[in-house]
């Protein structure tokens, strides 16, 4: 009889890693060494053929897809990770996550809570300063890493979105974005809804820790958030009316269960919506667009 770390695979994580040098490397291999120590174990797949990456899967013991398509600038498309992580997965739950990202117990236990047969499930991260490998043969290092996201870490924005679980072949048509000049990510979220697939937010469920870092691996801010690949992201996912956030989650995942998200802040993105998702209603996104405009300009005035 297998024990609980022998039991087979629940969820397939596949990431596509950075080049393991200096300080990505470090946190990368403090990711992935994570993501090892999930229970039940989890498949694991690394794409790409940055340097270090297959030496990493070699002495960690997963499996490497080296062959991923890229850009002309040599970025490596969003279509190509989706399609290659859900043809080789060997479950019907996958998750990509970016290959700076820890995960810890309060994952493993979210995920067997999901039954819905067409999801997604994503969340908030939290940033912290790592600079070191994580001593993982210490039995207390996920409460040491808990206290110390507790005294030192910083809840990330709702617009930014490190992981995503979902069913598998819910994106059997992905764009072929660039990964790193954002908007993906958030037209994940857009293609989820317009599927009609619950969205579910685990930000309160689980804590995925973000260990920070420069863009220099990414040709710097101004590639990241700039740029022709960050145009054409926004090209290709038809305008930023598409750009969904965690705010636009149907559903919440608490430690008492997955509910219907019923603030009137989710209320009010479930309204939004609502135009973004039916073509011929985009022009009632105005008086939205408006009033938030107004909102932010109101923020911004200081009182005499």
């Amino acid at each position: 009889m297998r024990d609980a770390g022998e039991q087979f695979p629940m969820l397939t994580i596949f990431a596509l890693p950075k080049a393991f040098q200096g300080h990505i490397g470090i946190i990368q291999t403090n990711a992935i060494r994570s993501w090892l120590l999930l229970r039940p174990r989890c498949e694991i797949i690394l794409l790409g053929n940055e340097p270090g990456t297959a030496e990493i899967a070699s002495r960690l013991g997963v499996r490497h897809i080296p062959e991923v398509e890229c850009s002309e600038y040599g970025t490596p498309l969003v279509s190509s990770v989706f399609s290659i992580g859900q043809k080789c997965a060997q479950n019907r739950i996958v998750c990509y996550v970016n290959s700076d990202i820890i995960l810890m117990s309060d994952f493993a236990r979210a995920v067997p809570r999901l039954d819905k047969k067409a999801f997604l499930m994503i969340g908030q991260r939290w940033d912290v300063e790592i600079n070191e490998p994580i001593n993982f043969d210490d039995a207390e290092w996920e409460a040491k890493l808990r206290a110390r996201v507790a005294e030192h870490g910083q809840l990330h924005s709702k617009s930014g979105i490190d992981y995503f679980v979902f069913s598998r072949g819910l994106y059997d048509s992905t764009p072929p974005f660039a990964i790193g000049r954002t908007a993906w990510d958030n037209w994940l979220v857009y293609r989820a809804r317009s599927l009609k697939a619950p969205v579910i937010d685990a930000t309160k469920a689980i804590m995925a820790i973000h260990q920070n870092h420069d863009y220099s691996h990414q040709g710097g801010k101004a590639a990241v958030w700039g740029g022709p690949e960050r145009k054409r992201n926004i090209e290709l996912m038809g305008g930023t009316r598409h750009s969904f956030s965690l705010e636009y989650a149907t559903h919440l995942l608490t430690y008492q269960g997955v509910k219907a998200a019923l603030t009137p802040r989710h209320l009010y993105f479930r309204m939004r919506a609502i135009p973004a998702l039916h073509s011929r209603l985009h022009f009632l996104l105005t008086p939205f667009q408006v009033m938030e405009k107004a909102l932010r300009t109101l923020r911004t005035i200081k009182p005499a």
